[in-house]
């Protein structure tokens, strides 16, 4: 079964996971929504419908063999990497942010060679994918997707490879310097994981 674009954001907006105020995102842009979800996967059930669908998506563009190994940057990536993984029937491992820079460790290795399918949980500017998609490009993998929950872009983002996400949304961001009155009267928040522990927003 196929989900509409309103079904999926209604499972975000049931998990509380859609929300407003004035947030300072993690390329430095503001944006008067912010989607949180870590508040969405934390429902197990509700993580397995939707990577269900995604790897559906992804199976019907790319095939059921085209992918060896799924890859997600931390923290954000990790919970939908790890089932997007179960879903396709693939490994999961992840990258982390060491001095700034992605890296593997935990006794991550990609063999040189191998098909990744990069997961995430939202686009935005899709720098943190693009820093990704470096680093196992330098540990000899071979991008061949990425996969995201939400296309917050809306198709603007260019990672130089597919990308395939449930929906795209159109939230519109700003320079700090070009704020609209409704922001610029209240202070910003930085609500992403990067702020508080070196990961992705």
């Amino acid at each position: 079964m196929s989900f509409t674009k309103e079904q999926i954001l209604e499972e975000f907006s049931a998990a509380g996971a859609i929300l407003k105020g004035h947030f300072i995102l993690s390329s430095g842009l503001h944006s008067d929504t912010y989607l949180q979800c870590a508040r969405v996967l934390m429902d197990a059930k509700r993580a397995e419908k939707l990577c269900q669908e995604l790897a559906r998506i992804v199976i019907k563009n790319l095939g059921n063999d085209t992918v060896d190994i799924v890859a997600a940057p931390a923290m954000g990536g990790v919970v939908v990497g790890y089932e997007m993984g179960r879903q396709l029937g693939k490994p999961s491992i992840f990258c982390e942010r060491e001095n700034g820079e992605f890296v593997f460790r935990r006794g991550f290795a990609i063999e040189k060679g191998v098909n990744v399918l990069v997961v995430e949980d939202v686009v935005t500017t899709g720098k943190s994918s693009l820093e990704a998609i470096n680093c196992i490009r330098n540990h000899g993998g071979n991008v061949v997707a990425e996969a995201c929950l939400i296309d917050r872009s809306n198709g603007a983002a260019n990672l130089g490879i597919p990308l395939f996400a449930l929906t795209s949304l159109e939230v519109k961001t700003f320079n700090a310097e070009n704020l609209p009155p409704e922001l610029a009267a209240v202070p910003g928040v930085k609500p992403g994981s990067r702020w508080l522990a070196g990961a992705k927003m």
